[in-house]
């Protein structure tokens, strides 16, 4: 890639990053005004069922909660109706993930959402695939709706609606395949006309493989990987869905990021082992 293209990347960082900031201090403000609300009227809540209570009730049974939905792909229509109630303690954020077909980005999202179990895919639109992950965090819930695009030529028209309101892009690429390493600096761009203030994160795919490669290959690989992280000024991490390398290690990454909590990744340059660059 070009030099021209690299030092475009860079002009863009300094303005990006202070957008960002902006961004997840208004998310954190809502949360918070969130949370005091839904205290102030669990409060209320409860005292008058108190008032009303004369003699002790039996107690009731609850119902179980769901079974983890079976793998499937459906419209976004028949997913509406199981999320239209409304919860004051639950934060929404959207992550996407871009880079070429057959890349394992997949493979990635079942791998951090299911882990052993099965996972529900939502088809938003042709070319756009979404499904969620529930974390718990302070007392609040955090719901990461993960959109993933295919990838292929006819997808790219989908970029606007992948990226937008994103806070954060995973650019994602094969370690066994330069071709699309060398297709990052172009998802990259054409995801910052729609979205500037994501955070950004390159990653390696199918780490298992990329390590059976020579070593001389594996060491110009990850050079080249390592100068398109620092243009983009996003973190790197070389990850493996098959043996869950570096997968849930992302996904904290952009939380901690994302809410400026103490947790950091420690960084790794030795080749032959998963990196992690920043």
């Amino acid at each position: 890639m070009g030099q021209s293209c690299l030092r475009i990347v860079r002009i863009n960082n300094l303005r990006n990053r202070v957008n960002r900031r902006i961004l997840i201090l208004r998310r954190f403000t809502r949360l918070l005004w969130s949370r005091i609300v839904a205290f102030s009227s669990k409060r209320s809540g409860r005292y008058s069922l108190l008032s009303r209570a004369t003699t002790p009730s039996p107690p009731v049974s609850r119902p179980q909660p769901p079974p983890i939905p079976v793998i499937r792909r459906t419209s976004v229509h028949e997913h509406d109706n199981s999320h239209r109630r409304s919860d004051s303690d639950l934060v929404s954020l959207k992550i996407s993930l871009l880079g070429d077909p057959q890349i394992g980005k997949t493979c990635f999202l079942a791998k951090y959402v299911g882990e052993e179990k099965e996972v529900e895919m939502r088809e938003l639109e042709k070319g756009i695939s979404c499904t969620d992950k529930m974390l718990s965090m302070g007392g609040a819930r955090i719901s990461y709706s993960i959109w993933e695009l295919e990838g292929a030529e006819r997808s790219r028209d989908q970029i606007p609606m992948a990226c937008k309101d994103s806070v954060a892009i995973l650019f994602m690429f094969d370690l066994t395949s330069r071709c699309t390493l060398n297709s990052v600096i172009s998802w990259y761009q054409q995801a910052r006309k729609y979205n500037q203030t994501a955070i950004p994160v390159m990653v390696g795919t199918k780490f298992d493989e990329f390590i059976q490669l020579p070593i001389d290959l594996q060491w110009t690989i990850a050079s080249q990987a390592r100068t398109y992280a620092k243009a983009l000024n996003a973190t790197l991490f070389f990850s493996s869905a098959s043996y869950n390398i570096n997968v849930n290690k992302i996904f904290k990454f952009v939380t901690a990021k994302l809410f400026d909590l103490p947790w950091t990744v420690e960084r790794n340059l030795t080749i032959g082992e998963p990196l992690i660059d920043f």
